[in-house]
């Protein structure tokens, strides 16, 4: 928990991050997902439930040393496995790089889709009047029609 804490603050000073405190970290353990190798944390993600249907992608965070590497997809799509095994219907971020979430298929949203995130965590957080984030959502529904739309196509292709 100190390193994964460590790391999550190196994106809170640069504002990119809410910061959590350790206890907070220690309290949603279960959430989260990391990236490590040979016992350093290359990074992480959470994986918060709101519903039956709906969770967020939050503290998505890497080494800055691995950046395009790579590891931020890898843990989006564990993520994004996670909630598919779960039966989740949506995935959404708040995300100050909206551009990172779009090339894995997310959509931009408005706040308002998510109201139950809004009254549970932006009411009380200190950007809330001056937020500069921007809602993703991913439909898992969507998520792979492309594959299946590629195998039919191969299926239906005479040898």
């Amino acid at each position: 928990m100190p390193a994964l804490f460590k790391l999550i603050n190196r994106y809170v000073a640069q504002q990119v991050l809410l910061p959590r405190p350790l206890t907070n970290l220690y309290e949603d353990v279960w959430e989260f997902t990391v990236a490590e190798e040979e016992g350093e944390l290359l990074g992480c993600g959470a994986l918060k439930f709101y519903s039956q249907e709906l969770a967020e992608i939050r503290s998505l965070c890497v080494d800055a040393a691995l950046k395009s590497k790579g590891v931020g997809r890898m843990l989006t799509e564990a993520l994004m496995d996670e909630a598919e095994r779960c039966g989740l219907k949506t995935v959404f971020a708040l995300t100050v790089v909206p551009a990172f979430f779009e090339k894995l298929g997310f959509q931009r949203a408005p706040r308002e889709r998510f109201p139950i995130k809004v009254f549970q965590d932006c009411l009380g957080c200190p950007k809330y009047s001056c937020c500069d984030e921007v809602a993703v959502s991913f439909e898992l529904a969507w998520r792979h029609t492309g594959e299946l739309e590629t195998t039919l196509e191969a299926i239906d292709t005479p040898a």
